[in-house]
């Protein structure tokens, strides 16, 4: 999906961002002690420092995949993979994402780490089945704007968008 094409805006700002990272960190507590932590490069960097602190992991390492760029969702590209956590299939860590879309991301890095423990702040219905564990649903039409996207602005009103005035 494009942002062009969505007809739904969700702007996620820091303080936000930072309260799901937090309840995500709550839910996963109680569910192993945990090795460390694979953080889906970039959209995962910051929700995976955020429950790192919380759950006191110091280990931390990154499968860089990129399918996004600004507009639009394209063809998954493999950058970066993981030694550390492959070594047992991903046994014991955690994959942290900021979201899963349409899952193709979620597949690559699954396969890669077929026993880890998937978590994302965001779920949309597509990709929602290839994660553990997730904060807020959103629909599949909605197009996330995260803290690092945006810039403060002057904002049309819902109903002005929705109506095309």
């Amino acid at each position: 999906m494009s942002e062009s094409s969505s007809n739904k805006h969700f702007p996620v700002s820091w303080e936000e961002l930072h309260r799901n990272a937090k309840a995500l960190a709550w839910r996963l507590i109680d569910k192993e002690p945990w090795k460390g932590i694979v953080a889906v490069t970039r959209g995962g960097l910051v929700p995976a420092a955020i429950i790192a602190r919380e759950l006191e992991l110091r280990l931390i390492d990154t499968v860089c995949v990129s399918s996004y760029d600004h507009q639009q969702q394209r063809e998954a590209m493999v950058l970066k993979g993981t030694e550390a956590a492959a070594a047992d299939e991903g046994a014991g860590w955690l994959i942290i994402d900021d979201l899963v879309d349409t899952g193709k991301t979620a597949i690559i890095v699954r396969k890669m780490l077929p026993k880890a423990h998937f978590a994302t702040i965001y779920a949309k219905p597509a990709g929602r089945p290839l994660v553990d564990s997730f904060i807020t649903e959103v629909s599949q039409d909605t197009w996330i704007h995260f803290p690092w996207d945006i810039e403060l602005q002057f904002s049309q009103p819902i109903a002005k968008k929705h109506r095309g005035a």
